[in-house]
């Protein structure tokens, strides 16, 4: 019961800081697509990071997960083998998955003793998926491509709305034109998910074609995801060659045989 309420007092501490701005408190959002590699900053860091503690939480009534204790990589977590601290004390993480979505702090400790305050990272994952099997991708068919960004709790906010104050989810051509003025196009929008659906039939031409999902606050970039279109093309069948047998030539006839 203890540990829930320091998690929960934990949760409100960070959501006042962000929302408030309260001094004392290291606040960084990062965003970032699936797949790619992320840093994120130790702000408080000390020389030689000997003192460095990197902890993380999933959200507010998860359990809070040491990844880096006094410089040295925990071995005996799910995503130890894609973590690695920077000579600045940075936390990188390799190939950046959605559940890695969440709060980061880190911390520094000098003989036991907590030096500063705690500096939090919070990763802000953008994910791309379609609900057809690379099979099922060809000419003529159904597609719908969903477009979701992964947060902590609830500390984001999506809009459908260019111009509000909240995060954009907005598909994009290769050229960078928005494909909502496409008809081509059906888009829909689900703000407590995050989540934005585009969906539209396959033609010839849109193998190898980009369509990619952004993710903007105040018309700034933060992120983007791209889906590429793979027909699948038809394995060629060969037919076998026929099988030559050889002869060797028939050995001259002596005389007197």
């Amino acid at each position: 019961m203890a540990d829930k309420r320091r998690m929960c007092l934990l949760g409100l501490i960070i959501l006042c800081a962000l929302l408030t701005g309260i001094s004392g408190v290291d606040v960084t959002q990062v965003f970032s697509s699936s797949g790619e590699n992320v840093r994120l900053s130790c702000n408080n860091a000390l020389s030689g990071c000997t003192s460095t503690v990197w902890n993380y939480n999933y959200n507010t009534h998860s359990e809070t997960v040491e990844l880096i204790a006094e410089g040295i990589k925990r071995t005996d977590t799910e995503r130890h083998e894609r973590l690695s601290l920077g000579s600045d004390c940075s936390l990188n993480i390799k190939k950046v998955t959605k559940e890695d979505r969440g709060v980061y702090f880190c911390r520094q400790y000098v003989n036991e003793q907590q030096q500063g305050t705690d500096a939090y990272v919070y990763l802000h994952v953008l994910h791309v998926s379609s609900s057809s099997s690379q099979s099922e991708i060809r000419s003529g068919s159904s597609v719908t491509l969903s477009c979701q960004l992964y947060y902590y709790y609830d500390l984001v906010s999506c809009v459908s709305s260019v111009g509000s104050e909240g995060l954009e989810l907005i598909w994009v051509n290769q050229a960078g034109v928005n494909l909502q003025t496409d008809s081509r196009f059906q888009i829909s929008f689900s703000s407590e998910q995050c989540l934005s659906s585009l969906t539209t039939t396959l033609l010839n031409e849109d193998h190898n074609r980009e369509w990619r999902c952004q993710v903007k606050h105040r018309n700034q970039l933060k992120t983007s995801a791209t889906y590429t279109v793979k027909y699948q093309t038809p394995t060629e069948t060969k037919t076998p060659s026929p099988v030559t047998i050889s002869k060797s030539p028939a050995a001259p006839t002596q005389p007197g045989t």
